[in-house]
């Protein structure tokens, strides 16, 4: 069986209405169970209560940059394979990638005025966030700027490939300008660089539980993506018989 057999309409629904109720119900619990277990760690030492932001603001911030990552990868289906289902899913996604874009900003910033004393600072990561979001919003707006669904699909793709490289530098500006205030990463592989255990574990749920309403929202804006181009189709389809009956 070939992974491409799900670009059919058809058997696309069919696998996500399936899978649907059980990501739904796993959001549900992992990203309830997460925070609530989050939300009842102890005080850090260092940052107090601040600390507990952390279980909103990395799961945001890694969805938002992979929801991009994943809408550059439908476009180039899209775009070499001119798949519709992978283009109507990118369009699907940036909504979502949108909104996780700006929770990790607003948390961003209620976690860095009590630590850095401003709600905003031209941070390497945080400029380039900024930028994501606008990126996302311009995805978004030009989708709905263009009638003709396969020419925004084709244009939004192209910006997808432009903004990729706004998503990767988010990703690893810290890396790149040791200059910037923003801390590096919150999850290292390092033993001398990891959070502590109390802190990481809830984290992981919550990252589990964003990663589950990112699947469960995206089949859902999918399948109303189909749904909606099909109700087109059928229209243009009814409007052109109309005419050919008209004398």
């Amino acid at each position: 069986m070939s992974i491409w057999e799900y670009a059919n309409p058809v058997k696309f629904m069919r696998l996500s209405g399936a899978v649907l109720p059980y990501a739904a119900l796993g959001a549900a619990v992992f990203t309830i169970g997460g925070l609530v277990w989050g939300f009842l760690t102890p005080l850090d030492f260092r940052q107090g209560s601040t600390v507990k932001i952390v279980f909103l603001h990395v799961p945001a911030a890694l969805m938002a940059i992979n929801i991009w990552l994943m809408m550059l990868g439908a476009s180039l289906i899209w775009i070499i394979r001119r798949h519709h289902v992978s283009a109507l899913a990118a369009k699907a996604a940036a909504p979502i990638g949108a909104v996780m874009t700006l929770i990790a900003l607003v948390t961003g910033a209620i976690w860095g005025q009590p630590m850095w004393g401003t709600w905003w600072e031209w941070d390497p990561r945080l400029t380039s966030f900024l930028i994501l979001l606008l990126f996302y919003i311009g995805y978004i707006a030009l989708w709905s700027a263009i009638d003709d669904p396969d020419n925004a699909a084709d244009l939004t793709g192209f910006l997808c490939l432009v903004g990729s490289v706004f998503a990767l530098l988010s990703r690893y500006a810290v890396n790149f300008w040791n200059q910037g205030l923003h801390q590096g990463a919150s999850l290292s592989v390092q033993s001398g660089e990891r959070m502590s255990a109390v802190y990481r574990y809830p984290l992981y749920m919550v990252m589990i539980g964003f990663f589950l309403l990112f699947l469960a929202l995206l089949l859902i804006r999918t399948r109303t993506e189909i749904r909606l181009r099909r109700a087109a189709a059928l229209q243009a389809r009814e409007a052109r018989s109309m005419a050919v009956r008209e004398p």
